[in-house]
């Protein structure tokens, strides 16, 4: 005799994925050495559950900002839906600069979990390149920005950001440099 699998359990599994990654987020944005046990208690999961979804930390934090990046990426196309593609640029950046300063804590934990060199840069540049190079090419296309711009040549200029505090008044220092980044994309633009 077969026995079905029972759809509850994998949706009651799924949601306690859910659940741990959602608390993981808050904890490891508040602090980077959040203990694992606490998140586990915290999303009301049993220790074996936890370690079955994330078998240690580097795991863990790797999904959930995996996660979250996404999220920041997924922005772009929303944006272009509804706006200008110049203005989606812009606003996207924006998007980018609140992720950034607003995830400080998770980024600590991401540079303590991961100790290969290039990891921490690797997890978010696929979904956040793919972003860059669709709201480059709807620029492009509408003669808003200057012809030729890669999703690399993007990202090497908008990298002060990362080097902004973020307890400190990264608001305008962020939009300066949008701003003075958005000037530079649009000199030599055809529509300009």
């Amino acid at each position: 005799m077969h026995q079905k699998k029972d759809p509850q359990l994998r949706s009651d599994a799924q949601r306690n994925r859910e659940r741990i990654l959602e608390v993981a987020l808050a904890e490891l944005t508040r602090s980077a050495d959040a203990p694992l046990s606490v998140i586990a208690k915290k999303a009301c999961v049993g220790q074996g559950t936890f370690y079955r979804n994330f078998p240690n930390r580097e795991a863990l934090v790797l999904e959930v900002y995996r996660y979250e990046v996404q999220q920041v990426a997924d922005t772009a196309c929303q944006l272009l839906q509804t706006r200008a593609p110049d203005q989606a640029l812009r606003e996207w950046m924006d998007r980018l600069a609140q992720y950034a300063m607003a995830k400080a804590g998770l980024a600590d934990a991401m540079r303590k979990a991961t100790s290969a060199q290039g990891t921490f840069a690797g997890v978010g540049h696929g979904p956040v390149s793919s972003a860059v190079a669709l709201l480059l090419k709807a620029n492009e296309e509408a003669g808003t920005i200057r012809p030729g711009l890669t999703p690399d040549d993007f990202l090497l200029a908008i990298a002060g950001l990362w080097q902004i505090d973020p307890h400190g008044d990264w608001q305008s220092r962020a939009g300066r440099l949008l701003d003075l980044v958005m000037d530079g994309l649009r000199a030599g633009a055809p529509g300009a």
